[in-house]
């Protein structure tokens, strides 16, 4: 229990002295653009978890403007998973096509993503398939090199002994190379989890966006609700740590193996 505890001050501890610091600061200021910590909770339950039990607290803001972004979020992030593992594989795989693509990747992956999103916006016009695809665009990346990456330092003697006992090619991707790439994967998504949340935001701010997290934080903007604003990037911040959490768990569970994730948990 005690352990427990101690654990909790010391992750929790500089954290809670900052939002204490920012309610003290921001009470005393009486700025109408910083309110307190506590209004903006106090706002935050207003808008999206004060509805009923039968449905699970949520109101109808909460369905207007997080689920719509959460499953763009989350189908993205898992089109942009498919595609970089599967691209990722074949290319660490393959001298020659890293050879002939590496420095077209290079090219693409250093074009910020937000930059792309008129260009998207051109293409597929504002809605749903232009938001996820500029997702899909910034997320791929991170995880297409680090994939590739990782299935490039299988050692070589670990695939003359699968050959040597006859393992079929499937046998080999699933079995060795797939694993010995798990955790430079794992590393990618944690960066494209951060960006796909960026990118998420950034997409909603479009005009004619009509729901989300990101389109209700610019609307509070322009009707000068700071409350509601704060609201929403405070929504952010704590989604963000939700996501990261979680995928923390998973890689600790699916990694259990691996001595980096023994060594970060230990």
């Amino acid at each position: 229990m005690m352990r427990l505890l101690r654990a909790l001050v010391q992750r929790w501890l500089v954290f809670a002295l900052g939002v204490a610091a920012w309610e003290v600061a921001a009470r005393g200021a009486t700025d109408p653009a910083f309110p307190p910590p506590s209004r903006i909770v106090a706002k935050m339950y207003d808008l999206w978890f004060s509805g009923p039990v039968t449905g699970l607290f949520l109101t109808e803001g909460a369905r207007a403007d997080i689920l719509p972004s959460l499953t763009r979020l989350a189908t993205a992030l898992a089109l942009g998973t498919v595609l970089g593992v599967v691209a990722g594989l074949a290319l660490g795989r393959s001298a020659h096509a890293h050879a002939y693509l590496d420095p077209v990747l290079q090219f693409f992956r250093a074009i910020p993503p937000p930059l792309l999103v008129p260009v998207f916006i051109v293409l597929f016009t504002v809605g749903a398939q232009m938001q996820v695809s500029s997702i899909v665009f910034s997320v791929i990346w991170p995880i297409l090199l680090n994939t590739a990456d990782g299935a490039r330092t299988v050692e070589r003697l670990q695939i003359d002994t699968a050959r040597v006992f006859r393992m079929r090619p499937a046998e080999r991707l699933f079995l060795i190379i797939i694993p010995a790439a798990m955790p430079k994967i794992f590393a990618g998504l944690r960066l494209a989890l951060s960006l796909s949340l960026i990118l998420m935001v950034f997409s909603e701010l479009q005009p004619a966006t009509e729901n989300g997290i990101g389109f209700r934080l610019y609307d509070a903007y322009t009707r000068f609700d700071y409350q509601e604003m704060w609201a929403a990037i405070a929504l952010l911040g704590v989604l963000g740590y939700l996501f990261n959490a979680a995928l923390m768990a998973v890689e600790r569970r699916v990694l259990a193996w691996h001595r980096g994730v023994r060594g970060v948990t230990a």
